[in-house]
């Protein structure tokens, strides 16, 4: 009969809703920073990334972050134009990967700037 009275007085404790409570909090705040840390644009990685968001829509944003600086370029809507020489031809196969192929009359500097 004791031993019942004891498991009743537990199971009314306040204090035990607020460690199941933070708890739950020390879960989420883990898989937060798991999250930041598999992030491509994490900013304490040294790797070089480039993310396009929104591609090919008005708010396109291309972020490119090589060690430790990141950039930023927006869509801002208008049209580039500029001088210059056809250097070659792009493919986009079936995977989704592109091929360049040069022209033949192309010339390697024309060529090498157009790839980069």
């Amino acid at each position: 009969m004791k031993l019942r009275l004891m498991d009743d007085m537990e199971a009314d404790d306040p204090i035990q809703s607020v460690v199941n409570l933070i708890d739950v909090f020390l879960v989420i705040i883990a898989a937060l920073l798991l999250a930041v840390a598999n992030n491509p644009v994490n900013p304490f990685s040294t790797e070089s990334v480039t993310v396009i968001k929104n591609p090919g829509k008005p708010n396109m944003e291309i972020v490119i972050k090589d060690g430790q600086n990141i950039e930023r370029y927006k869509a801002s809507g208008e049209i580039g134009e500029g001088q210059g020489n056809k250097a070659g031809v792009a493919y986009r196969l079936k995977d989704g990967s592109m091929v360049y192929v040069p022209e033949a009359g192309a010339e390697p500097s024309a060529a090498a700037g157009v790839v980069q």
